[in-house]
């Protein structure tokens, strides 16, 4: 079963139609949807490694505008939402502390976990909320999601065929290491 799931991920990615996926997804990512673009990326990539620099561009693209989508819902969307909810549990000292620490550190935030397979909507989000520099967030956003996707795009395009290789002769040992991946970053994600 698993092997024709991975055969049908693999003819799907060489579709016409999979860019257009891919940046559909790398957008929602960045804003609302739990599924991280490299799910559609890595295999797109494995199909047609020449393509990958082009991928990771559609991923670019697309994640840094769902950023600013996300972005906004923070920024937009948090005076509805949450302020109520602080003032309620008198919590208006620590988000100010909280909003402070962010100005000082959420440069670094968004650069760090904009690599990590942690879900980037949770950095967006939490930047429009602290009302985080709007053009240091783009520009940081677009170095580290840049900088995550044409790593790996580079990565497969010198060496997919070798890593393609492998999966299918370790496909069983690469989606237990893909799911101890996932679980991990949620427990990193729960910790932060």
């Amino acid at each position: 079963m698993l092997r024709r799931l991975y055969d049908r991920v693999i003819a799907l990615s060489a579709s016409r139609r999979a860019p257009w996926w891919l940046a559909a997804i790398a957008f929602a990512e960045s804003s609302f949807f739990p599924i991280p673009p490299d799910a559609l990326l890595i295999p797109m990539a494995l199909a047609r490694p020449d393509r990958a620099w082009r991928l990771a561009l559609i991923c670019t693209v697309s994640s840094v505008l769902g950023g600013i989508l996300g972005y906004y819902i923070g920024y937009a969307l948090f005076d509805v939402l949450a302020t109520p909810l602080l003032r309620a549990y008198h919590y208006e000292a620590a988000f100010a502390r909280f909003k402070d620490t962010y100005a000082e550190w959420g440069l670094w935030v968004i650069l760090v976990k904009g690599l990590t397979p942690i879900p980037f909507k949770i950095v967006t989000i939490a930047s429009g909320a602290a009302s985080f520099n709007f053009p240091l967030f783009v520009a940081a956003s677009i170095v580290t999601r840049g900088a995550r996707f044409f790593l790996v795009a580079t990565l497969l395009h010198f060496y997919g065929e070798h890593v393609r290789g492998f999966i299918e002769r370790r496909l069983t040992l690469v989606t237990t290491m893909l799911a101890v991946g996932v679980v991990f970053g949620f427990v990193v994600l729960k910790l932060v």
